[in-house]
């Protein structure tokens, strides 16, 4: 189990390694919401992030959802 605090509003620099299936490389997410994931990947815990992207080249970010290690959030590591 995985103690998660993340705060609505804070931006998250997420690697690829630390994505599932990453098809974008990096990137930077203002979260808007978060949802664990119950149908997870094998061996790891995940999480939804939502928010928008920043740093797009047009502006203005686009709406995301990007699966994300549970171990690499703030505050994400195991409860004991």
């Amino acid at each position: 189990m995985f103690d998660l605090r993340i705060r609505l509003g804070s931006v998250l620099r997420i690697e690829a390694a630390d994505r599932y299936r990453p098809s974008d490389g990096p990137v930077t997410v203002w979260v808007t919401g978060v949802r664990l994931v119950l149908n997870r990947p094998e061996r790891d815990e995940w999480v939804w992030v939502e928010g928008i992207k920043i740093g797009d080249t047009s502006g203005q970010g686009t709406q995301t959802q990007i699966l994300i290690r549970a171990s690499r959030l703030p505050n994400g590591g195991p409860v004991r």
